[in-house]
């Protein structure tokens, strides 16, 4: 065997190959796609809002209009609605980098496979903004009854009646992408990922509470209707579904971009090298470790080859 042939494949070891100088630049680069996206995503303000009142019509018709009760409450109990628009404010932003750093320091094996789920249904969500403008509750005329809890406490916080910007940069959000909901998506991610990789009873008891009580506060602050909430999980379920094609076409795009910076281009395999146990991949020709060559014909004495020992 070959000294090249001994060479470890770090891409068949889960976990193997992590860096984290290398997995920052590809957050921010997909994160930065994704807010400029957003941004330009802005569509006509009169089509935003009739989306938003289609979709208030259609939860009023099945009898899930569950953002006017909930909208009333947060408004009339300050101990409810302060601390809810803290947590849309900033959990949204906080929890999920917290959850993406724990997998890549405690979970490393599944990190990979998470990271593209997250990624993937981030972009679906891009395109939902894109196709469907949708005026938030809150910016709805006030004859239908709701109530802008973040401007109303806005003196306790940060923010001012552009959502969760900061007062003055209300312009650099797009308050219009309320269609799919993914403070609700990226909750149910960190969810997931804490009740199904926590070891301890409190963090599987946080993966429940943490999208339960975002969707619930998205809700009481006028940000989301039910529906908004619904399409959160739905993307979230089709980045699962892509995930593992996703992560394939970027196996071979690595493949090839590997043959081009070497000076010796080559066409991305189409199917990984077979597969021995564990997800360990071995290359053709190369033996197993232990495995012992079977004889050659000389070996045998009746000119066939001596089976292997």
């Amino acid at each position: 065997m070959s000294q090249t042939d001994e060479a470890p494949r770090t891409e068949a070891i889960p976990g193997a190959g992590l860096r984290w100088w290398t997995e920052l630049p590809l957050i921010l680069l997909v994160y930065g796609a994704y807010t400029a996206g957003r941004l330009l995503a802005r569509g006509d303000v009169s089509q935003a809002v009739d989306h938003g009142l289609a979709i208030l019509r259609a939860e009023k018709a099945v009898g899930l209009n569950l953002e006017h009760p909930l909208n009333r409450l947060f408004t009339r109990e300050p101990w409810l609605g302060v601390p809810a628009d803290f947590w849309y404010a900033s959990f949204h932003y906080l929890v999920t980098p917290i959850v993406l750093v724990w997998l890549f320091r405690r979970r490393a094996e599944i990190y990979r496979t998470a990271r593209t789920w997250l990624m993937t249904s981030t972009m679906i969500g891009l395109i939902g903004f894109i196709l469907v403008p949708t005026c938030p509750p809150r910016l709805l005329a006030a004859g239908h009854g709701f109530v802008d809890t973040m401007a109303y406490y806005s003196s306790y916080g940060w923010w001012g009646g552009a959502a969760s910007a900061p007062k003055g940069m209300g312009g650099l959000t797009n308050q219009y992408a309320a269609m799919p909901s993914l403070h609700v998506g990226w909750a149910l991610w960190c969810g997931v990922m804490l009740w199904r990789h926590g070891r301890s009873p409190l963090l599987k008891a946080v993966g429940i509470a943490y999208p339960l009580l975002t969707t619930v506060i998205v809700m009481g602050t006028a940000n989301h209707y039910f529906f908004d909430a619904l399409a959160g999980v739905a993307a979230m379920a089709a980045g699962l579904l892509l995930t593992k094609p996703v992560r394939i076409a970027a196996a071979r795009v690595r493949e090839w971009a590997h043959g081009l910076v070497a000076g010796t281009p080559v066409a991305p395999s189409a199917t990984p090298g077979p597969i021995v146990s564990g997800e360990c991949q071995t290359a053709s020709g190369e033996r197993i470790p232990r495995q012992r060559k079977a004889a050659t014909s000389h070996d045998s004495g009746d000119g066939a080859a001596a089976p292997a020992r």
